[in-house]
């Protein structure tokens, strides 16, 4: 059945008037006000994450020690390895149901709704296997301490079994995304950031189930988020999941090639981060346990780029979409200068303050010492990842996925690791360690930023008329709606 765009678009309009539901419109009307709604209770999303995260760290810190808050931290950068490839695959689903907005295409979002939660929860079982199996051995090889080593595998196995709930979560706030609704994840972080710091004082403070109970709290808050995202979107009319819902092979093609670049971008980038994190742990575990504690700050900064890079990937895909390119060329803008104004200013804040925001986690002096000099050498360049997070967000709202991955991996991740085999295993200081982050971001921010000007160059950003027509036909997304293979 093919509908033309004034029959779906009136479809949708009025079903949304009945359903008194108000969309977000990136098409038309002053941007900054839409952006800073969409980008700003995404990132207090992360750093609300994060605060929750920083709490299990405090607890653990101060009823169990720097040996289990060790244990804990030391598993970042393995967990972060295992789950990103599928991730990031929720990337593609937020440009997906971005770019069937923008085309007025929404009637078949029900099916895309449904294909992306399958995608979700097979993801999800196949992280469960993995880690529960991979864990120990991984953590021998990242030459984890001999005295945290036990405690760290058993947080990890106990943290996966959580994944099926985790990926579901991330695939619902995806969904939610495309169509510019991050306030839910907001609500269901807060609720579940309690739920979260109540469990850890029960099983760590009165139950003494040390860094088990950090994990166990963790994986009952992911079933929580697993279940709210799911009520919030079967609540939502535009995608309720319907018996002619269907799981469709274009959808799930389309999700992994948008959204599989992005994964492997992820996972590359942890095994370099992984890489590092094995350098660190020669250090001692209270070398482990400052730099985890420091990287705490790290997140606060970059879940501020996270979230206006987020908001260029769904501005800029419905824009583009729909032949908007001066909108487009101002999403960049607005999301870029935003995103450098917010992080420059907390990157200076908590280095200048380092000392005193440090010992919120931990009163180790050698932790501490080894926090503040992280912080110093890493912290205070963290505004750099914006150059290339907006510019990759605005190239993957474009359908230009591999080419953000390709400059990131080799920018991000292969100079980290040519560094850490080359300048570093000759003089082995920690803050010689520390520095190959900012390095490699100026990297990675430059190439990208010419990337995206030659794209948009390409595509008639900057022709002296602009019109739908301009578009790049060959990078610009085709949808295909109808059964028999008829482009709308």
């Amino acid at each position: 059945m093919i509908f033309s765009v004034d029959t779906i678009d009136e479809f949708n309009a009025d079903k949304l008037k009945r359903k008194g539901r108000k969309q977000m419109d990136m098409l038309h009307g002053p941007m900054l006000k839409n952006i800073l709604i969409f980008a700003l209770p995404l990132a207090l999303c992360g750093i609300l994450q994060q605060l929750f995260t920083s709490a299990d760290m405090a607890v653990i810190g101060w009823y169990e020690g720097s040996v289990a808050q060790s244990a804990v931290n030391s598993n970042g950068a393995l967990v972060n390895l295992l789950i990103n490839l599928f991730s990031g695959l929720s990337v593609g689903v937020t440009v997906l149901i971005a770019e069937y907005v923008g085309k007025k295409c929404t009637d078949d979002l029900h099916s895309v709704v449904l294909t992306s939660f399958v995608i979700a929860v097979v993801c999800g079982v196949v992280l469960l296997g993995v880690g529960i199996g991979v864990s120990a051995p991984l953590l021998e090889l990242m030459n984890t301490p001999p005295e945290t080593l036990p405690l760290a595998t058993e947080y990890l196995r106990i943290y996966f079994i959580g994944m099926p709930f985790l990926m579901v979560y991330n695939f619902g706030a995806a969904v939610l995304r495309g169509v510019g609704d991050t306030k839910k994840a907001l609500i269901i972080l807060l609720v579940t950031g309690v739920l979260n710091i109540g469990l850890n004082m029960l099983f760590v403070a009165v139950f003494k189930m040390s860094v088990a109970g950090v994990a166990l709290a963790t994986v009952i808050c992911n079933v929580a988020s697993a279940v709210l995202v799911c009520v919030f979107i079967m609540k939502d009319g535009m995608f309720k999941v319907r018996r002619t819902s269907r799981v469709k092979k274009k959808y799930i093609k389309r999700i992994i090639v948008i959204g599989l670049p992005a994964g492997l971008q992820g996972v590359v980038f942890s095994i370099a981060n992984v890489l590092i994190q094995s350098a660190i742990n020669g250090f001692g575990s209270s070398a482990v346990a400052g730099n985890g504690d420091a990287v705490n700050f790290e997140y606060y900064v970059y879940f501020f780029i996270n979230g206006f890079a987020q908001s260029t990937v769904t501005f800029f895909g419905q824009n583009y979409a729909a032949g908007e390119l001066e909108r487009c060329k101002a999403v960049f803008k607005i999301n870029m200068l935003a995103a450098l104004a917010i992080s420059t200013v907390l990157c200076a804040v908590f280095t200048l303050g380092a000392k005193v925001f440090i010992r919120i986690y931990t009163d180790d002096s050698v932790a501490i010492e080894f926090a503040v000099l992280r912080m110093w050498c890493v912290l205070s360049g963290s505004m750099i990842p914006c150059l290339y997070e907006i510019a990759g967000g605005a190239l993957r709202g474009m359908g230009h996925s591999m080419l953000p991955a390709v400059f990131t991996v080799i920018g991000s991740c292969i100079l980290r690791i040519i560094w850490i085999y080359t300048v570093y295993a000759v003089y082995k200081y920690y803050w010689l360690l520390m520095i190959v982050y900012p390095i490699s971001w100026v990297v990675t921010g430059v190439a990208l930023m010419i990337s995206y000007y030659i794209i948009c160059y390409k595509a008639g950003f900057y022709a002296k008329k602009q019109s739908a027509d301009t578009i790049d036909t060959a990078s610009s997304p085709k949808l295909e709606e109808a059964a028999d293979g008829t482009e709308i």
